[in-house]
């Protein structure tokens, strides 16, 4: 769940005139961590089947916005019946790390009341959705750009094929052009997954959705939800946004029939996207291609430049990408004669400077961020596969190994940036370490503990990595760090783990 809250077309928001009302900001409810905080301010659900309501919550720990949604069974039996479920569906979706899924952050039930809930947190999208960018864009065009149509159908297939290759597969269930959101850079991310563990026996239901023709023909008759259902959804978002609308659109009041939607595909100009969406809505779901299979249709399927796997690399393996890398600090060449690049022929050394390229199209920090943000995925190589939900028996070792309802993450940010200092404590002896560090995604942290002489830099990076603090890559740097910091006030010395507190 996600998206953008419902705003009157008369007249602007609270927010957007800059004047929130103390109504829609007061607290209503806070999660049992206290880190996630319930605001009355209400976040448009986009018919996502089994989501009774969403508002608007405040993440206390990053100092951003977040959606509090809930799931609220009709009886106390109907929900024991599917915890272990429920419990497996979420702890898959908590496991998600992809850049054109939004993100979920963390979930928990409620079952003091008759009516127990599930309550989860996701990424609030502030941007509009898909279906609002299509609604401005054929005011003025009659036609979408194959180009941008090709990027985002990338980015949407992209994040299907990595919910699709998961063990068990995450079916979406409620792809629509609503639930597809684009970000000013350009951007796609899918939101408002639904899993199927609560379409049944919560108050809300499928029979409540509009845009029927988007469902799958096999949606009912079938037992389960499956991914070809996906891929026959999708291929109705893009044949609506390769035609801006579908002839006879239920937004209209109409209902679109099959004549409808054959004469959209039929007004199509490039042959080969014509056969690209036929596949998708192909009434037979095992002869509907996979979203892998999609990404390598002739279409879309394009062999990757030199420069977009460069720039892959060095952002999946480099932890101090400088948020500002501009073109006059690349043309600077990598050593004091500035060659950027040398080869021996004929026993004569050849030199490559910067200067010696042509001038770059595009600023090469502007692609980086792209690249980093996931516009231009890697779709001719494997995807990394999502964890598996952990089994009954391990979610309670976990809860027996920590008393918190709701765990740390691992971090996944990277450090571009971090500083190190130790000052001495008022009547104490142990030195006050503060550890300042700058993430990938422009947040700071900030870490304190006393520290002794005999406490160990590598005992304090590899707590750090436990906690979550930071990312498992970044553990010897810091580790380095935090010993010349140690080393400078103690001399050297071995040790023991003290306990951090951010």
């Amino acid at each position: 769940m996600s998206g953008g809250r419902s705003i009157d077309k008369e007249r602007k928001s609270p927010r957007e005139s800059g004047e929130d009302s103390e109504d829609e900001s007061e607290i209503l409810e806070e999660s049992p961590c206290g880190r996630w905080l319930k605001r009355r301010e209400e976040v448009e659900q986009r018919d996502v089947p089994g989501i009774d309501v969403a508002h608007l919550a405040m993440d206390t720990e990053e100092g951003v916005e977040v959606v509090w949604n809930e799931v609220q069974f009709s009886e106390r039996k109907n929900f024991k019946a599917q915890e272990d479920k429920i419990q497996m569906v979420f702890d898959n979706l908590t496991r998600l790390e992809h850049p054109n899924i939004v993100k979920f952050h963390r979930y928990w039930t409620d079952t003091h009341n008759d009516k127990p809930r599930v309550i989860f947190i996701t990424e609030y999208m502030s941007c509009g959705s898909l279906k609002q960018f299509l609604k401005r864009t054929k005011r003025n065009v009659k036609r979408l750009p194959l180009q941008a149509w090709k990027r985002w159908c990338t980015q949407i297939l992209s994040a299907l094929s990595y919910l699709h290759g998961c063990a068990p597969p995450i079916v979406h269930g409620n792809l629509t052009c609503d639930t597809i959101f684009i970000q000013h850079n350009g951007l796609v991310k899918i939101g408002s997954v639904a899993p199927d563990a609560i379409h049944h026996h919560v108050k809300t239901c499928r029979e409540n959705m509009t845009n029927m023709h988007i469902i799958a023909p096999e949606y009912g008759s079938s037992q389960m939800v499956t991914p070809a259902m996906d891929i026959y959804s999708f291929g109705m978002c893009a044949l609506e946004t390769a035609a801006l609308e579908i002839q006879g659109n239920g937004d209209s009041g109409s209902h679109v029939t099959e004549e409808h939607i054959v004469r959209t595909v039929e007004s199509l100009e490039d042959p080969r996207q014509k056969d690209f969406i036929y596949r998708c809505i192909n009434k037979d779901p095992a002869a509907r291609p996979t979203a892998r299979e999609l990404l390598f249709h002739p279409l879309l399927f394009e062999v990757h430049s030199l420069k977009l796997l460069a720039a892959h690399t060095l952002v999946n393996t480099s932890a101090n990408i400088s948020e500002t890398i501009s073109d006059s600090v690349c043309n600077r060449g990598g050593g004091a004669s500035g060659a950027l690049a040398w080869c021996v022929r004929g026993g004569e050394t050849h030199e490559l400077a910067a200067g010696d390229l042509p001038p770059a199209p595009e600023k090469l920090d502007k692609f980086l961020e792209d690249v980093k943000y996931g516009i231009y995925p890697l779709t001719a190589y494997g995807f990394r596969q999502c964890a598996r939900a952990a089994s009954p028996a391990e979610r309670l070792a976990e809860s027996v190994q920590s008393a918190s309802p709701e765990p740390r993450d691992l971090e996944t940010r990277r450090v571009v940036n971090m500083m190190c200092s130790l000052k001495p404590q008022q009547d104490a002896q142990d030195l006050l370490m503060t550890i300042l560090l700058r993430m990938d995604d422009k947040m700071n942290r900030q870490l304190t503990c006393a520290v002794s002489r005999r406490d160990s830099a590598h005992a304090l990076a590899g707590e750090l990595v436990q906690l979550g603090f930071i990312h498992e890559s970044d553990r010897d740097k810091l580790c380095r760090l935090m010993e010349d910091s140690l080393r400078a006030s103690f001399g050297p010395a071995p040790a023991r783990r003290p306990q951090l507190a951010s």
